[in-house]
């Protein structure tokens, strides 16, 4: 993967002006607020004066604890070293004080550029807004920057169109895993602070709601707000918490047969807690395509993931970087989305369903996971 990566970082190197945008089908992709309305984009462009091509970049992550974002420290550091910057790459561990420090520090040793996957969207106003009187570019990664002008661009995965895929692939799972309907299932959501994580409900409601209605679906426990279904922290621990509730509260007489999951670890937390319930293996999507999740859905545990490759973000990033590090403007961006302060140029890239099906071709060019498969 390491090697691919450089090569398609040299790639994009070369084709940064001429890829523009990336495609991803007009789909609102990080806000329900999302706009195509260039005019109305109050994020000030990054300085179009360039800076040294030995420049510091500082990258703040949430934290390491899923596969994802462990990749995404191992490549910042690599392709930013490849292209000739400092990396200076940081985690906060979910403390959303110790991101702001950390921010702070990297304005302060000289980031010419910082990226940043926010812990929560709407507490760094104040320590972006000091990137910005300090000439600092800001790129979000990931998740959308909330409520703050001072941010320049964001590159993520269509969030909506992320929880389309994993509603449409939980009715596809039910229909191939279950026979006929009606199905009882349940909602999972992800964390409460990632601006992802509503979005990610939302597309998957979209989907799931007209068959709860016409009552191909039911949802046994009636938690169907986000507010119920949501998953503080992303913490799996108290994902099966809740699902061991679940099914202890309204399954003790009943089979589950589907679990909307918002990614990986929530998956297999809910599949283990079904398994010391005595139920049978509910369909259950996912998010991430995390290893461990790719082996359980080879195995024919796990139903689903969406794939979101680490390196597509991190080499969209860089190009990114490069083009305000040569004074280029910022290529047009696949739509835009409202932060509650202004519309944000985001750069949506669109993820894939894997399932048993088709999980050796989507992954037809990564040896590392093709050999989980073995």
């Amino acid at each position: 993967m390491k090697k691919n990566l450089v090569g398609a970082l040299a790639l994009t190197a070369v084709a940064a002006l001429a890829l523009g945008a990336c495609s991803g089908g007009g789909r609102e992709g990080a806000s329900s607020g999302a706009s195509t309305d260039t005019a109305a984009s109050g994020s000030a462009p990054a300085s179009t004066t360039g800076f040294p091509a030995d420049s510091t970049v500082g990258v703040a992550l949430p934290w390491l604890g899923t596969q994802n974002w462990k990749e995404a420290e191992t490549m910042f550091n690599e392709q930013l070293t490849a292209a000739g910057f400092k990396p200076l790459v940081q985690s906060a561990d979910q403390k959303v004080p110790q991101q702001q420090q950390q921010i702070e520090a990297m304005i302060e040793q000289g980031a010419k550029v910082i990226v940043v996957g926010p812990i929560d969207g709407t507490q760094l106003g104040s320590v972006l807004d000091k990137a910005k009187e300090a000439g600092v570019a800001v790129i979000g990664y990931d998740r959308l920057i909330e409520n703050t002008a001072s941010v320049d661009a964001v590159v993520q995965f269509g969030s909506v169109r992320t929880g389309e895929l994993q509603g449409q692939s939980l009715l596809d799972g039910l229909k191939a895993k279950k026979g006929n309907g009606p199905y009882n299932i349940e909602l999972f959501g992800g964390g409460p602070a990632d601006p992802n994580a509503p979005n990610f409900f939302k597309g998957a409601m979209s989907v799931l709601k007209p068959k709860i209605d016409d009552g191909t679906l039911k949802v046994v426990s009636a938690q169907m707000d986000f507010t119920q279904a949501a998953t503080p922290d992303w913490d799996n621990a108290k994902a099966q918490s809740r699902m061991d509730s679940l099914l202890s509260g309204f399954y003790a007489d009943k089979k589950i047969d589907g679990v909307l999951s918002p990614n990986d670890g929530i998956a297999r937390a809910i599949l283990t807690s079904a398994e010391q319930a005595g139920q049978e293996l509910p369909v259950v999507t996912g998010l991430d395509a995390e290893n461990e999740s790719v082996v359980s859905i080879w195995q024919g545990k796990q139903y689903s993931t969406v794939a979101k490759p680490t390196q597509d973000l991190v080499v969209k990033t860089v190009e990114l970087i490069q083009a305000l590090q040569k004074g280029e403007a910022l290529p047009e961006p696949t739509e835009r989305a409202n932060n509650g302060k202004v519309d944000v140029a985001v750069y949506a890239l669109d993820p894939i369903v894997v399932t048993k099906d088709n999980v050796k071709d989507v992954f037809k060019d990564d040896k590392a996971r093709l050999e989980l498969l073995k």
